[in-house]
């Protein structure tokens, strides 16, 4: 009989634990989101802002397919890191939900129970046999009377942040927004400190085609992705300095 080592076998059912008390294929699903590329979200009274890294692997991709932040709801929006392919099922999900409650309730759904239901789901993928958790972290962004931005791990650990990252380079980028983060500023300089923390994995010089981003205004309440354009225009105004002025102000 071939010799099988102690704690061998943890590793490959997901309802056992191992003698230290681990999940281990819930970390395997925590070291995906860390080979995923970088999103963040910010969140200040006049509205969320949701950025992400993006990468073309091919110039023969239609650009517009590449997507990291999706659209739940009107005024929902989601941003994703890990494998997409996870990630968009769960938010497949989540719209599915949005609608139910509208047809359910007659309203929108709030965020904070977008948020657990989602969390919800990926708990259940860490206890039955047959499946695997999730190997997506997400960024859920919205105004629900005022704004929210929830992050969920593979574990299904929901939390709220007031600006948070995930996905590879999610420590260096949590650093600048830590130093740089107020919750009184403006929307538009939100926009900006999330290009200078993008700045940390993309390097100094920026370009619109590397960046996803998407707004929910308080106002409005409205979900919209900015164009290239009019990321190229902020980019512009993070390189001529408004961007230290807003953090010095």
């Amino acid at each position: 009989m071939a010799f099988i080592p102690p704690g061998a076998g943890y590793d490959r059912a997901i309802t056992v634990f191992s003698p230290d008390g681990k999940l281990f294929q819930v970390q395997y699903a925590q070291e995906a989101v860390k080979r995923g590329l970088t999103a963040l979200g910010i969140k200040v009274k006049e509205g969320v802002v949701l950025a992400a890294e993006r990468r073309i692997p091919s110039k023969l991709i239609e650009e517009e397919s590449v997507e990291k932040i999706l659209q739940v709801d009107e005024h929902i929006g989601i941003g994703a890191s890990g494998l997409i392919a996870d990630a968009r099922a769960l938010i497949d999900r989540a719209r599915i939900e949005a609608q139910i409650n509208r047809l359910r309730y007659g309203e929108p759904i709030s965020v904070p129970t977008l948020a657990r239901h989602l969390g919800d789901i990926k708990q259940l993928y860490t206890q039955h046999a047959g499946v695997r958790p999730f190997g997506a972290r997400l960024l859920i962004g919205g105004i629900s009377g005022v704004p929210h931005l929830f992050e969920t791990d593979p574990s299904g650990v929901v939390s709220a942040w007031g600006a948070h990252a995930i996905g590879g380079e999610a420590s260096a980028v949590n650093e600048v927004l830590e130093r740089k983060y107020d919750r009184n500023m403006s929307l538009e300089r939100a926009i900006l400190l999330a290009l200078e923390a993008l700045q940390v994995v993309i390097g100094k010089k920026l370009k619109p085609e590397r960046i996803e981003m998407a707004v929910i205004e308080t106002k409005t309440k409205k979900y919209r992705k900015l164009s290239r354009e009019e990321i190229a225009e902020q980019i512009k105004k993070l390189g001529s300095g408004t961007s230290a002025r807003t953090t010095e102000e």
